[in-house]
């Protein structure tokens, strides 16, 4: 038996939410206030699984004025392991662009979390795919795209694996990808997973709902939780501070997208990769967890990003930690500008100034800025 995960909690994650919190699955038809001031969310049913009831959760902006300046973009964004979606300075950011932004709670975690689910869990990372394709019909961004927008998916850690994996196999999809941080090796690397994939394997097979030894010792949350030394809002019930203990099944599922990403994917838009600049293994707290990342091994992350497709910018933030928008103030800034300055280079380019009149009689002679005005 496996311990039934408690529905969401009134705890708030973000600012201090103003609607209500829901207690079960919310409706499936329309969108409804979410935990979070300001933002709505809708609920779309998927497939039933072994476990039951499925849905995946659309987060938005509430609809009000249009944005000031409309760059014609759409961003999604999706979480990473034992995550959800919280961070609404990243939706100020992007919206400060002219992009419209929405957020994915996947199956199973945050808001898509239900009592009769295994947190997390998953057999294939393809799984997602559903999730996603979901996600983006309800944006017009489906097959059939109903909307003349560009769309931009960007993803954290674990979520980032997901959308390479998913941009790889669907090319023309999407315009640009965004990854914080990707998971995109194991944290002992090539050799690490070649030790124990098979063991993880086999464990798979026989009890994939077994549960693995949990490393994790909270210090990535005491780094950004406002409960310890963090200053984020984050909800317990969907983010535990030594978050879920993970399956083989889902293991063996994440070696599948590392085995993948070593091969060589062949993504076929601009990829923007956000890295710390520097890796802490997390054995026992020190200070250096609150400015570097103390989950992924980045120099082994850094090294698979030539091998995501023909346009890879890789940026190395100083100072900042796993998810790099949670990273300190002054470091964020260094995140926003980097995003920014490779937004404009490949996705919305400032328009070009308009030429100078033709100088005509006798300025046309002079040089420079002496023939002006």
């Amino acid at each position: 038996m496996h311990p039934a995960v408690p529905p969401p909690g009134p705890t708030p994650a973000g600012p201090t939410p103003t609607g209500p919190t829901p207690t079960g699955p919310a409706p499936v038809e329309g969108w409804v206030p979410d935990v979070l001031d300001g933002f709505e969310q809708r609920s779309l049913a998927l497939d039933p699984d072994f476990e039951g009831e499925v849905v995946t959760t659309l987060v938005r902006r509430r609809r009000g004025a249009p944005l000031p300046d409309d760059a014609g973009v759409d961003v999604l964004y999706v979480h990473g392991w034992t995550d959800y979606f919280f961070q609404t300075h990243l939706a100020d950011f992007w919206e400060g662009l002219g992009v419209r932004f929405h957020a994915l709670d996947l199956r199973k975690y945050g808001r898509s979390l239900r009592p009769h689910h295994t947190p997390g869990f998953v057999t294939s990372l393809r799984t997602y795919d559903e999730d996603i394709e979901a996600a983006l019909a309800e944006m017009g961004h489906g097959p059939r795209r109903s909307t003349d927008r560009r769309l931009v998916l960007m993803g954290h850690s674990t979520g980032g694996l997901v959308l390479c994996l998913w941009a790889h196999h669907r090319p023309g999809r999407t315009d640009a990808l965004v990854l914080n941080s990707p998971w995109l090796e194991f944290q002992t690397r090539k050799v690490g997973r070649l030790v124990l994939e098979p063991s993880i394997r086999a464990q798979a097979a026989i009890a994939p709902r077994s549960q693995l030894v949990n490393l994790d010792l909270g210090f990535y949350a005491r780094s950004i939780s406002a409960r310890h030394d963090g200053a984020w809002q984050i909800d317990s019930a969907w983010r535990p501070d030594a978050g879920w203990r993970a399956t083989p099944a889902w293991l063996a599922a994440i070696f599948s997208g590392h085995d993948r990403v070593a091969r060589g994917l062949s993504i076929d838009v601009p990829i923007l990769v956000l890295l710390s600049a520097r890796s802490t293994p997390p054995v026992r707290w020190s200070e250096d967890m609150m400015r570097t990342d103390t989950v992924l091994d980045v120099v082994g992350i850094a090294a698979r990003v030539p091998q995501l497709g023909r346009v890879t910018t890789l940026a190395r933030v100083e100072g900042a930690l796993h998810d790099v928008t949670l990273s300190a103030p002054e470091v964020r800034d260094v995140v926003w500008f980097e995003t920014e300055r490779w937004f404009r280079a490949y996705v919305r380019p400032r328009p070009a100034p308009e030429p100078a009149p033709e100088r005509r009689g006798w300025r046309r002679w002079l040089p420079g800025r002496a023939g002006r005005g």
